[in-house]
């Protein structure tokens, strides 16, 4: 590894490996892309959870998980910043992230994995690249394996035929929450991208790669679609944060209404049911049902949410109140 430069380890086919692509391009931190091999992940073994992306240090350390990782380098690199300065505004980027990355996930894995096109394009890309030694390709029966452990783990994510009416409408309704407010200078809180920006852009732009969500996209929301091709490198970009009125509004508050009225009930559902030791929650959002085994992970999303929404102070609690009430988010973090 070249002196100074981090080394991102991950996939093409993984949101939260380009995800981490973008932020590092557009914050111009040197850095080296390379595809996770088996020799790589042998080394980077030891981390916990051991998932992709892995970031290498310039020490030669690896560290995991982008949301950690973003905060890390935002402490070791000043420049072109991607958590808004008002406190108030960079709460709401922490739970739109959230939003993006443990919801968004899941229309887009039903996507992947439902369909025999679907699973035919993403086993033979992903399955190739996740499969790769330093010197050859994935064999046929390699990637048919790979095609079989991730259908295997669709219950594990509830990407079942019960909760697929609400996962399908889940993406449509972030399409339309997307489509009125992008634009080549248009960003979630201003004229630059936030963190937020750029977990929204993992998950969107493999949903607009994969053959039926992109699609859905195209058909949808062709504005979104390039709004994601271009975030894929925004290191020209300069820009300004959104006065905090401004940042409330538009994009930030169609998808705080999905937080509202979908995923913070979510996590309270799934932190009651982890706390009653039940097998399995039960919910119905927008007239559809969604079930699904607890995940003591998504406790912690929830509790991390109102921990961080309690650190603010009195005024920027206020200053969030019409909008959170609005939204129908107040009453999941001003409790518990």
């Amino acid at each position: 590894m070249t002196e100074g430069r981090y080394r991102l380890i991950g996939s093409t086919a993984s949101p939260y490996a380009i995800k981490l692509r973008a932020l590092l391009r557009y914050r111009r931190i040197p850095f080296d892309w390379v595809i996770m091999t088996k020799a790589l992940r042998k080394a980077t073994e030891h981390l916990r959870p051991n998932l992709i992306p892995v970031l290498q240090y310039p020490d030669g350390t690896y560290r995991g998980e982008t949301t950690t990782l973003a905060y890390d380098l935002e402490s070791r690199h000043k420049r072109r910043s991607v958590i808004p300065d008002d406190r108030a505004v960079a709460f709401i980027c922490d739970l739109l992230e959230d939003l993006a990355d443990e919801w968004a996930v899941k229309p887009l894995f039903l996507y992947r994995w439902w369909d025999p096109e679907d699973q035919a394009y993403v086993s033979r890309w992903a399955g190739e690249e996740w499969s790769v030694s330093e010197a050859e390709t994935g064999s046929a029966e390699e990637i048919e394996e790979f095609r079989q452990r991730q259908i295997s783990r669709m219950v594990i994510l509830g990407a079942t035929a019960e909760n697929k009416p609400l996962l399908e409408e889940s993406y449509l309704r972030t399409l339309a929450a997307f489509e009125p407010h992008v634009g080549m200078t248009n960003y979630l809180f201003g004229s630059r991208p936030s963190l937020a920006d750029f977990a929204w852009f993992g998950q969107l732009s493999e949903m607009a790669t994969d053959p039926t969500p992109m699609r859905i996209m195209r058909a949808k929301a062709p504005f979104t679609d390039h709004w994601v091709r271009r975030l894929d490198d925004a290191s020209g970009v300069e820009g300004e944060w959104y006065p905090r009125e401004r940042a409330l509004g538009g994009m930030a508050e169609a998808l705080l209404k999905i937080s509202g009225e979908l995923y913070l009930p979510f996590l309270a559902a799934n932190a009651e049911a982890f706390a009653k030791g039940l097998e399995r929650l039960e919910m119905n959002v927008w007239g559809l049902p969604y079930a699904l085994a607890p995940f003591k992970y998504q406790v912690k999303c929830l509790q991390q949410l109102r921990d961080k929404f309690a650190m603010l102070d009195e005024q920027d609690r206020t200053a969030l109140r019409p909008v959170l009430e609005r939204t129908g988010c107040w009453q999941y973090l001003a409790s518990g």
